[in-house]
């Protein structure tokens, strides 16, 4: 099926000046938006901070839901974009996930409010729309915040910017960690690890198997599984062997894939992962056709890149479904408040050298006086550490509430003024600056 096309709400957000809410909405149809039950108050999930109440409940879209407030609450909510996308059914449980992960957020005295969103699998503008849901429901039935933050992780990024552009009047600030920020860009390596695998292995698809475009992932109809692609990959790589025990074939082959590719060889399952079984949902949302290509790459770091570049299998995109999947994942660095980011410089998972991609998107918007970026010495992807957030989350309000524009020396500073005793744990790199991510990612 197809991606789905900005929604009735997503339409809401238009301005429209000299009429009342009340006639804004009429007129743009808005009045049809179903209106949404109260969360049912429940115990918190294990790990969440004493004194915080929380709700549960499923929207009118069907996607779970998990709200927060602490007792002595900062009038502040966060609204969390969940980072994925993991695929399959969405699970009410993956909101407990989260807010375990994420408590910090409750122990600075902040609200949470945090979708599952309806669709399992790469669906970035419905996920963008249950995260507007979600503020809503906390606002409808919870408490009206003084102030609201959208927080984007990782893939969730991607999910926060689409859900700032979409919805400009619902956030005063945003924070976006270890964030996918610079489009389907992120994610053509993948392909490319897919191509380089392949002609050093042979066994994605095997030789005596049905043959398919690797930029579709894995066929429709296929019972691959996870484990039994890790196989594939140990009996070629050796992978889950001591270096020392692999042998000089499989030494040479990982040295080619993380010499062309930039990528530690303990990720190469990982990234083989993604291009397989979430490529196949990507290519399925968008009818069948891959929005990735390689046609164009000229891959260079090998022993032999014209021998490399000459044998690798070559994929063309589909226009139309690249420019669907753009429409429903990218942003244009349109945000009208306060961004403030965090990256690890040695995240092998989302390569820190998108936010370079960010930066230049924002400045081309005539919104780059509204970034400032942070990086951290760290190869963390998921989480950087207890002693990372608050201080973010300190300059971001501080920010927003007195217009004091943060900066990275600045931010580094108070982390080690809020845990002296730790101070080791406050790796902001203030100096650092990230390259294009071109020089990560072969351009096509």
């Amino acid at each position: 099926m197809p991606y789905s096309r900005i929604s009735l709400r997503s339409r809401c957000t238009a301005v429209s000046l000299g009429l009342s809410i009340a006639g804004v909405l009429l007129l743009s149809g808005c009045a049809s938006t179903p209106k949404e039950v109260p969360p049912a108050q429940v115990a918190c999930p294990a790990g969440v901070p004493a004194g915080v109440q929380c709700w549960r409940g499923q929207d009118s879209a069907g996607s779970h839901y998990l709200l927060a407030k602490p007792a002595q609450w900062s009038g502040v909510l966060v609204v969390h974009a969940h980072g994925g996308p993991a695929l399959g059914e969405p699970k009410a449980s993956r909101a407990d996930e989260d807010i375990q992960r994420w408590s910090i957020t409750l122990t600075e005295g902040h609200a949470w409010a945090g979708s599952v969103f309806r669709q399992g699998g790469f669906a970035v503008t419905t996920a963008a729309e249950d995260t507007e849901r979600v503020r809503r429901i906390f606002v409808d039935h919870v408490a009206k915040p003084q102030r609201t933050l959208l927080h984007g992780q990782s893939w969730g990024a991607m999910v926060a910017t689409r859900a700032a552009e979409l919805y400009p009047q619902s956030w005063e600030g945003i924070l976006l960690t270890s964030g996918v920020v610079a489009g389907p860009a992120t994610y053509d390596f993948r392909l490319d690890l897919r191509a380089i695998y392949q002609h050093l292995c042979q066994n994605h698809p095997r030789p005596d198997e049905p043959s398919y475009a690797l930029s579709l992932g894995l066929p429709a109809d296929s019972q691959m599984t996870a484990a039994e692609l890790a196989t594939r990959v140990n009996d070629c790589l050796g992978v889950r062997k001591p270096a020392a025990q692999r042998s000089p074939e499989q030494a040479q082959k990982i040295k080619t894939i993380v010499d062309v590719l930039k990528i530690p060889e303990n990720s190469i399952a990982g990234h083989l992962n993604w291009g397989t079984f979430t490529l196949r949902d990507v290519v399925t949302k968008s009818g069948g056709a891959s929005p990735f290509g390689n046609d164009t790459v000229k891959y260079s770091g090998s022993a032999n890149d014209a021998a490399l570049n000459a044998a690798v299998l070559r994929f063309k995109a589909d226009p139309q479904a690249s420019a669907r999947f753009d429409a429903d994942v990218n942003h244009r660095g349109r945000f009208k408040v306060p961004v403030l980011t965090a990256h690890g410089i040695r995240d092998s998972t989302v390569f820190v050298e998108g936010s370079d991609t960010l930066r230049l998107r924002m400045e081309a918007s005539g919104n780059g006086a509204r970034l400032v970026q942070t990086f951290v010495d760290s190869a963390e992807h998921s989480y950087l550490g207890e002693a990372i957030y608050p201080p973010l989350f300190e300059a971001l309000l501080a920010w927003v509430n007195q217009g004091t524009k943060p900066t990275p020396v600045g931010i580094a500073q108070r982390c080690l003024a809020l845990r002296p005793a730790q101070a080791a744990e406050c790796r902001f790199q203030t100096e650092y600056t990230p390259r294009p991510l071109a020089t990560r990612i072969a351009p096509r």
